[in-house]
């Protein structure tokens, strides 16, 4: 036999025991375990240890009903015990004592279980949501039925009290609950050992998630993958290892789905060694993730390599180097090279190496060579990269950089996609719905001086003319090729007619008038090749009052004119901009007034943002002027189309309502981020109890409303309602 001693261990907690041991989260109250001398067949010794769980802010009771009469257990007597990383310290003291603590020279052990929830769907999943680290030898054990079910040839065998009947030994009550557990396993070890059994090949519970190349011809079994979903966007390959602690996910196992346009949706396709594995990962539907529940469904190995596999050689060149770490880049300049990179992450503050120099960067095109944006980098070391990721929005050139933990499946996801011929570049959008109806009133806008939007007689801008119908800022980028690394955080904007359609003109902000008039020179009476057709750009060196004068139709700029601003949400639809005669406007004595705002006219234009502008009064048939900034200038890979983002409006929240309490409203909706919550106030400061939500495409945004309508939020009866 491999060792001289088993340990018979057993847990029970707080909510359900038994077969739904470790199904509903609640932590575990009651430790036992038993030393077993199989050299000299008898029992060493046995302890019993009562857990005290962390306090639930929810309630006031720590054990259910189902417990106390499963269990027997006392509310008090679990009230006043020790906290379960005290009772692990004891657990120490007592195999020291035993001789054999593997680290003080002891004697061989190896753990033994009835059934696998006590060690996977308990021990490992509570200490790793504590952040305890369990010793080593808590990775290894015997499962008692599949030992029993293996020697005696029997598959009906589902709990203690089967295996003692298909033995004839009888149940002892007169012991407490966990301790006799422990005693009849105790019993059951005692007469498989006399007739013959050997334990000879424990059960391994993985420590941690190992890389691992997923090819497209690769058959993955059908029952050995699920489909977590409502993961927060932000998760890594690790963060979802560690959701699923205690089970055998295999190497490569994680793969993290994409939206199309190739950001991360919420949801992953996870691999496990068996079956065995993946029956227990289901039991962990809508477990938790911080506030958020996640729901795990079953899925195909079908499914799993449209996601992780690929054929690429470049990346699998790429993933074999054997970095511990990928790092995703996104918003890179389309001219960046490795060296670039490398200096990136070299300057201070937060330095980091990347590993093997400038063949530890994967840069992604698409067919024809063009760069999308994004790149992958390798890491040696999780230090190394949390170092690395401290440059999240950091700025290369004129542009903001986002970092993000990758995977090897999302790697060869990404090449996969832009490198298939058939989608090299997401859909345009052709059809703008009507979105004048949905403008709110002036009346409920603040106001602020046209001037802060377009300004200055400095030539720093260009207007691009003659574009085609259907072009967007993606084009636009591509257009401008080289040059468009001088263009200036949020510095494109689109120009439509009050009809919502295409004027076929845009302005763009350069970092300087040298920039402008270099790419003016450069760029001028040049072919953009749009929908398989070539259209000749006129490209116009200009200043902000020029753009101001055309976004206005050449109406001068008076004295403190008025412009509406609503903040609606970030990287909304492009919206439009005014195609009228000139008119003669209005006296001033017809503006309208001016409002306060709460807080510094800078901080009214945080990230990305469209701005409406309505400007100095008009007869009716004058249209309102409404103009888009989109920001930063991105890559085709990350910008919205026509899934593109949806807007809700939440209604009826309290007044003292934060932000954390609509993402609890929202969990299982991992688009609900921080960033996409607005919560509208009234001019004097105050909370408005109307919050926008901004969802990356309508049917999550459908989805929230189907399920959390007329939901409430304490006493408050919350109504969702499609922008």
């Amino acid at each position: 036999m491999a060792t001289s001693h088993l340990l018979i261990f057993f847990c029970a907690t707080a909510g359900k025991n038994g077969e739904e041991l470790g199904n509903d989260e609640e932590q575990i109250v009651l430790f036992v375990y038993l030393l077993y001398d199989v050299s000299n067949c008898k029992v060493i010794a046995v302890q019993q240890h009562y857990v005290k769980p962390q306090p639930n802010e929810l309630s006031e009771t720590v054990l259910t009903e189902d417990c106390k009469l499963e269990t027997g257990l006392n509310e008090e007597v679990i009230k006043n015990a020790q906290p379960l990383e005290i009772v692990l310290d004891e657990f120490e003291r007592f195999l020291s004592a035993k001789g054999v603590h593997p680290e003080n020279g002891g004697k061989s052990f190896c753990l033994l279980t009835d059934g696998q929830s006590h060690l996977r769907q308990c021990l490992h999943p509570e200490t790793c949501t504590k952040n305890y680290s369990l010793p080593s030898y808590f990775s290894k054990f015997y499962d008692l039925r599949n030992e029993f079910k293996k020697y005696y040839k029997t598959d009906n065998i589902q709990n203690i009290k089967s295996m003692l009947d298909y033995l004839g030994l009888q149940e002892d009550h007169s012991v407490e609950y966990g301790v006799r557990q422990c005693q009849e396993m105790a019993n059951i070890m005692h007469r498989l050992i006399n007739d013959g059994h050997v334990f000879n090949s424990p059960e391994v519970v993985n420590e941690r998630l190992e890389p691992g190349i997923c090819s497209k011809s690769d058959l993955v079994d059908d029952e050995s993958v699920v489909r977590a979903r409502g993961l927060p966007w932000q998760s890594s390959d690790q963060d979802i290892a560690r959701f699923f602690k205690g089970l055998n996910i295999a190497k490569g196992g994680v793969a993290l789905c994409l939206s199309p346009q190739g950001r991360r949706n919420g949801e992953a396709l996870i691999r496990f060694d068996d079956e065995m594995n993946r029956d227990l990962a289901l039991k962990r539907h809508k477990h938790h993730i911080g506030q958020r529940y996640i729901e795990v469904y079953k899925a195909t190995g079908k499914d799993f390599v449209n996601v992780a596999g690929g054929s690429n050689t470049e990346a699998q060149a790429f993933l074999s180097r054997g970095g511990q770490i990928i790092v995703r880049m996104r918003g890179l300049p389309f001219t960046a090279t490795a060296s670039q990179v490398l200096e990136f992450f070299a300057r201070e503050p937060h330095a980091s190496n990347v590993l093997d120099g400038e063949e530890g960067i994967l840069f992604v095109h698409y067919p024809d060579g063009r760069s999308t944006g994004d790149a992958f980098v390798l890491f040696d070391t999780e230090d190394e990269s949390n170092t690395a990721l401290k440059k999240h929005r950091e700025i290369m050139g004129t542009r903001y950089i986002e970092l993000f933990k990758s995977t090897a499946a999302e790697v060869q996801q990404v090449l996969n996609r832009s490198m298939d011929p058939r989608n090299p570049e997401p859909v345009l959008e052709t059809q703008l719905p009507p979105l004048i109806a949905q403008i709110p009133p002036p009346n409920s806008l603040p106001y602020i001086p046209q001037n802060i939007i377009t300004s200055g007689t400095k030539k720093d801008c260009i207007r691009l003319r003659n574009l085609p119908s259907t072009s967007q800022v993606t084009d636009l980028l591509t257009f401008l090729g080289e040059f468009s690394q001088f263009i200036v955080y949020q510095g494109v904007h689109m120009v439509y007619t009050a009809q919502g359609e295409p004027s076929g003109e845009a302005f763009i902000q350069m970092d300087s008038e040298e920039s402008a008039a270099l790419t003016t020179i450069n760029r001028s009476k040049r072919a953009m090749v749009h929908a398989n057709k070539k259209r000749v750009i006129e490209v116009i060196q200009c200043s902000g009052e020029d753009m101001n004068l055309v976004l206005t139709n050449g109406i001068p700029t008076l004295p403190q004119p008025a412009a509406h601003l609503q903040q609606l949400l970030a990287q909304h639809r492009p919206i439009l901009s005014p195609s009228a005669p000139t008119l003669i406007p209005q006296p001033v004595s017809t503006m309208m007034p001016f409002a306060q705002f709460p807080q510094p006219l800078p901080a009214a234009f945080p990230g990305a943002m469209p701005a409406q502008a309505f400007h100095q009064q008009r007869p009716a048939f004058y249209p309102q002027i409404i103009y888009w900034y989109p920001s930063p200038p991105i890559s085709p890979q990350t910008y919205l189309t026509n899934t593109g983002p949806a807007v809700i409006v939440m209604r009826g929240l309290p007044f003292n309502a934060t932000v954390q309490d609509i993402l609890n409203f929202f969990q299982g909706f991992p688009e609900v981020t921080p960033e996409g919550i607005q919560i509208q106030y009234t001019p004097d400061g105050r909370s408005s109890g109307d919050v926008l939500i901004t969802f990356m495409n309508r049917s999550e945004a459908e989805r929230a409303i189907n399920t959390l309508n007329k939901q409430t939020i304490g006493q408050f009866i919350i109504d969702l309602i499609m922008v």
